[in-house]
């Protein structure tokens, strides 16, 4: 096998990627809790808890069209980790800290080149896209980083013809699988890897084509093989069904087919100048142009692993956010590090590590404002909404499972039941996963407009039960004294752009409460 990267001192290498690393780690851990629990983060942990606890139910995600493999990795960190949230979000940074790595090696691999490679690492570890995503407990940054390490596994057996290489291909893409559904553009790019093999090397020696054909057969077939795992459980069809929710079909794309395209590339230009940022998005559409004469075949092969995702979700995405299209983002770094080396050369090798620093300064910025200040972090609209603004953002879920927690710790005998706004997702789901461990406390979604409160909370204060309500102010419908519920607290979330507030808000269900609610059904009898 051929020399991964050519350079003239390992040891060195080797410290200035640990220190890549190391500066990767901190970006990614410190301050790990700045941004509140978001919806889809605390149905996972969720979802991995009740997982952990019973066995039957490893195939849980399942009942909602997801893939588990991000909450099986989950699970193992509960037993180390005593908080939930930061547990499923390290997840998410170990598979930043590999996707750094593998870009590294793949970056080395295609181009030969380790001031390439560790440029392009540089740039994974500070750009804002994955600083942000890679802090969240999404399963996104996962099927990032099994994207990176399957196109260089991919790249391997293309070049060497081995195949184990191969088989390791199709277990990297069978995880990707098991991740999240957008996987299969990464077995469908799989052919752009002739690009960089030997049968262009060797004239197209039809041979060698035939020995490449059998060795993504076998890719292929170990991918679905792992795949096919989860027909081990129930529900594997939901996959399929709720992927619906997700994507137009073929009919409806051909009747409109520039909507939603041509608002979606304006989406995709907004996320790369805020997240990449605009720096590293520059250089990277520069890198095409002056690395096009020295390295034509790599470039276009990162190109055709950055647009062809990128065009087909612009196409059929319904629903379209900047983390579904964080798998397509790693090419822009290996290609921003070709247009560094290019200018280096040209330099004589002079001040490219001066170059790639100041290029990294607006990435930095934006990383300690997500890290310290993430309010005043130029988030666009959409992520600033509901990883901050909405009822999505979990802002206060904290305090308030320590306040439940206080209130059982001075009177351990209290039945103490919890209602909350909705039925899945920030609430009650974020609650639950704190307070999974208290004894006596039940925590129950009520509905999403709150106007009342609910029956079972009704039944459980006449029992003489501690009972509270938690509500997103937008969806509490009717004043607090109309209802018979005390206020205890209330956590104001990010201002929205048009100068209002969203707060989460912590009720006590008064004794009031019941007579209200017997009055009511007194005038309202068909509702007893």
């Amino acid at each position: 096998m051929t020399k991964i990267i050519k350079h003239p001192n390992s040891f060195i290498i080797g410290v200035i990627l640990l220190s890549i690393l190391a500066l990767a780690f901190f970006l990614r851990f410190y301050n790990i809790l700045s941004i509140p629990v978001f919806a889809d983060e605390a149905i996972y942990i969720r979802w991995a808890q009740v997982m952990r606890a019973e066995a039957t139910l490893r195939f849980l995600p399942l009942s909602d069209g997801k893939q588990p493999l991000f909450m099986w990795l989950v699970i193992p960190l509960f037993k180390v980790v005593s908080d939930p949230l930061i547990a499923g979000r390290l997840v998410s940074i170990l598979s930043g800290l590999a996707g750094i790595a593998g870009t590294y090696l793949l970056a080395g691999r295609l181009l030969n080149n380790y001031r390439i490679a560790l440029v392009a690492s540089l740039f994974y570890a500070v750009s804002p896209f994955f600083v942000f995503f890679d802090r969240m407990a999404l399963v996104d940054s996962m099927l990032a980083s099994l994207g990176v390490w399957s196109l260089y596994f991919a790249v391997l057996t293309v070049q060497t013809l081995r195949l184990d290489f191969a088989m390791i291909t199709g277990f990297f893409l069978g995880a990707a699988f098991i991740t999240k559904s957008p996987s299969l553009f990464f077995l469908l790019l799989l052919p752009s890897t002739i690009l960089v093999s030997n049968w262009i090397k060797n004239r197209k020696d039809i041979k060698v084509l035939g020995h490449i054909m059998v060795l993504w057969a076998v890719s292929a077939v170990i991918a679905f093989a792992v795949l096919n795992i989860l027909r081990l459980g129930p529900n594997f069809h939901m996959i399929a069904l709720r992927n619906k929710d997700y994507v137009f079909g073929l009919n409806e794309v051909l009747i409109h087919p520039l909507d939603p395209f041509q608002f979606h590339i304006k989406e995709l230009l907004d996320w790369f100048l805020r997240l990449m940022p605009y720096s590293i998005f520059a250089t990277s559409v520069l890198g095409i142009v002056t690395g096009w004469r020295k390295y034509k075949l790599e470039v276009l092969l990162l190109c055709l692993w950055i647009l062809g995702p990128l065009f087909v979700q612009s196409e059929i995405a319904k629903v379209f956010t900047a983390r579904y299209i964080l798998y397509t983002i790693f090419p822009f770094f290996v290609l921003s590090a070709v247009f560094f080396e290019r200018i280096s050369v040209m330099l004589k090798g002079k001040y490219l590590i001066v170059m790639a620093i100041l290029i990294s300064v607006p990435a930095l910025w934006t990383d300690n404002l997500l890290i310290n200040k993430p309010e005043d972090s130029p988030l666009p609209k959409n992520e600033r909404s509901g990883y901050l603004e909405a009822w999505t953002s979990g802002t206060g879920i904290r305090e308030v499972a320590d306040f439940i927690k206080q209130e059982h710790e001075k009177n351990p005998g209290w039945t103490i039941v919890v209602g909350t706004e909705g039925f899945f997702g920030t609430l009650p789901d974020g609650l639950q996963i704190y307070t999974t461990k208290v004894p006596n406390v039940l925590v129950k979604g009520v509905g999403i407009s709150i106007s009342t409160v609910d029956e079972s909370l009704i039944g459980a204060k006449k029992a003489k039960d501690k009972v509270y309500l938690v509500v997103n102010s937008s969806r509490l419908s009717e004043k607090p004294e109309n209802m018979g519920i005390k206020l205890i607290a209330a956590y104001p979330k990010a201002i929205k752009a048009d100068g209002t507030r969203e707060s989460l808000l912590l009720f006590e269900v008064q004794d009031e409460a019941i007579k209200i609610f017997d009055i009511k059904n007194a005038k309202n009898p068909e509702r007893s």
